[in-house]
This record gives C-alpha cells, structure tokens and sequence, in this order.
C-alpha cells in the first residue's frame, strides 16, 4: 500500500471517528515518517476503540494493576475495571480455588493473556 492510499485510508478512519485527533496524528506521523525512528516525545499508549460496544470496549480496556497487587495484579485490575474493591475480587477467586481449582486456573490465565498497564 503506498503512502497517498495509507494517509487516505487513516483520513477516512478519522471522519468516521474511529481515530481521535490525537491517534491520526500519530498514526499520520507514522506513515510519513517510515523507516525513520520515532522521537523520544512521541508515545503509543494503548487506546480503547471510540466505537462498538461498551463491553466490548471495556474488555479491550482491561490491564493488570500496577498498584494494587499482591500478586499479578489480576484482581487489581477487575476492581478498576467493574468498580467493585479488589478484595471482593480476591475471595471470589479464593472460593473459585476451592470449588475444583477453577480460580487458580482462570487467574493463571489472566495473568498469562491480561497485558499489565502503562
């Protein structure tokens, strides 16, 4: 794909409202800049779709916590993802754990495919 049908492409992303401001810029830069390394100013940070579901953003805005973690920062992050306290999100996994291990095997799992925050 040349460079004229990718700015043209990222253009009508934009109108549409897919892209914000912000993301076209960058994503504009991108193109133009190719090959060239990005600047130390310049940051990707994850970006949740502008359109779509609400839950379906709101999956694809789910990152492990930082912060609040004692171990993996899985429950941290569905406290910041559902509003409920992360303690609330640790005994459900603990009686998960205790009815057959499937709290041990779903935190795992999180752990593995959850990307941690920036």
């Amino acid at each position: 794909m040349s460079d004229s049908e990718e700015l043209n492409r990222l253009a009508d992303l934009h109108q549409r409202g897919v892209l914000s401001d912000e993301e076209f810029a960058r994503a504009k830069d991108r193109v133009l800049n190719a090959g060239a390394r990005p600047s130390a100013s310049t940051t990707y940070a994850y970006a949740a779709p502008q359109g779509g579901a609400p839950a379906v953003n709101a999956i694809n805005a789910f990152r492990r916590s930082r912060d609040d973690r004692w171990i993996g920062g899985v429950c941290g992050g569905l406290a910041r993802l559902s509003g409920l306290a992360a303690w609330f999100w640790r005994i459900v996994f603990v009686a998960l754990t205790m009815c057959a291990g499937g709290g041990m095997l779903l935190y795992f799992l999180l752990w593995i495919f959850v990307p941690i925050e920036d």
